[in-house]
C-alpha cells in the first residue's frame, strides 16, 4: 500500500449500501473520511464510527463547492475522491420521461464529473491523489428496460478512461469500479422506476405496449439479486475501492462478483447476436419479426 495515501478521503452517497460500506473500510484503516449524502442526518451512525459527516448534493453546484471547500480549507487538498453516488432510472427507450433521465444522467455522470473538477486543482498542486468512480457491470453490457440506466454508466467508462491518461502525468491514479449485482437499496428505486415509466407515457401500464416486458425484467432483476450466486454484499465493493485508493500500482478496473465477470466476457467474446439472444432466452422475448 501507499503510504502518501493519509490525507481526507470524500465519499458520495454514503446513506447506506455500497457508500456506507466504502466509509467504514477506509476508517477501519484510520482514514480521515468525509462521508457525505444529501441528507446529513441519515449518516448518523457513520458519525458514530468517526466519519466527518457533510451535506453534498451531487446535483447542486453550491454544495459540491461548499464540501471540497472545507475539506481543503482543513487539509489543503481531497487525497481520494470516491465518486459512488447514483441511481437506476429503469424503463423502456420509448417510453421513459427523458426529464427523469436528465435528472439520472445529473446524478450518475455530471455530478461526478463536477467533483473531479473541483478536485483536481488541489491534487495537481500536492502532485498526487486518486480517483475512484463507481460505475456498473452496466458500463459493460447491456439489458432491456434499462438502456438509460446503462448509458449513464456507459458514460462514466469513457469519462474515467479519458480521465486516467490525462491526469498521470500529474501523479494522480484513476480507477473504475464496475460492481455485478450488489445487494442494496439500488434495486427497490429501479424497481420503482420500472413500474412507473409505462404509465408517466401512456395513462396506465397495462395500456403500455411494453407492459409484459417490464413486469418481466422487474422479475429477473428480483430474481438475481435474491440468488446468492448471482448478487452479493456491499463489502467486496468496498475493498475493491480500498485497493484502488491505496495500491501503489491500483488495477484501471475492477469488475466485482464471479457472475459480472462472466457476463462482461459473455459480452465481448460472444458479440452482440449471441449475447442479444441469450438476453432474449432470459427475458423470454420472441426474436426479431421479419420484414
Amino acid at each position: 500500500m501507499n503510504p502518501q495515501t493519509d490525507g481526507p478521503v470524500l465519499i458520495t452517497g454514503c446513506s447506506s449500501g455500497i457508500g456506507a460500506a466504502v466509509a467504514r473500510a477506509f476508517l477501519r484503516r484510520g482514514a480521515i473520511v468525509y462521508a457525505t449524502a444529501r441528507r446529513p442526518e441519515t449518516l448518523a451512525d457513520l458519525a458514530e464510527a468517526g466519519a466527518r459527516v457533510l451535506a453534498l448534493d451531487v446535483t447542486d453546484e453550491t454544495s459540491m463547492e461548499e464540501a471540497v471547500r472545507r475539506i481543503e480549507a482543513d487539509h489543503g487538498f481531497v487525497e481520494v475522491l470516491v465518486n459512488n453516488a447514483g441511481y437506476g432510472e429503469y424503463g423502456t427507450i420509448e417510453e421513459t420521461d427523458l426529464e427523469r433521465v436528465r435528472r439520472q444522467f445529473d446524478t450518475n455522470v455530471f455530478g461526478a464529473a463536477r467533483l473531479i473538477q473541483l478536485v483536481l486543482p488541489g491534487m495537481r498542486g500536492a502532485r498526487r491523489g486518486r480517483i475512484v468512480n463507481v460505475g456498473s457491470m452496466g458500463g459493460r453490457l447491456t439489458f432491456p428496460a434499462g438502456g438509460y440506466y446503462h448509458a449513464s454508466k456507459y458514460a462514466l467508462e469513457a469519462l474515467t478512461d479519458a480521465l486516467r491518461v490525462e491526469v498521470a502525468p500529474f501523479g494522480i491514479r484513476v480507477s473504475l469500479i464496475e460492481p455485478g449485482l450488489i445487494k442494496t437499496s439500488f434495486a427497490d428505486t429501479a424497481a420503482t422506476t420500472l413500474t412507473s415509466s409505462s404509465a408517466s407515457r401512456s395513462g396506465t401500464a397495462h395500456e403500455s405496449a411494453y407492459a409484459e416486458l417490464n413486469r418481466t425484467a422487474g422479475a429477473v432483476m428480483a430474481s438475481g439479486y435474491r440468488n446468492r450466486l448471482l448478487s452479493s454484499t456491499p463489502e467486496p465493493v468496498a475493498e475493491a475501492v480500498l485497493h484502488a485508493a491505496r495500491a501503489r500500482r491500483p488495477r484501471h478496473r475492477y469488475v466485482i462478483t464471479p457472475a459480472a465477470k462472466a457476463m462482461v466476457h459473455l459480452r465481448r467474446l460472444a458479440g452482440s447476436r449471441v449475447f442479444d439472444a441469450v438476453v432474449r432466452h432470459q427475458f423470454d422475448l420472441p426474436g426479431p419479426a421479419r420484414a
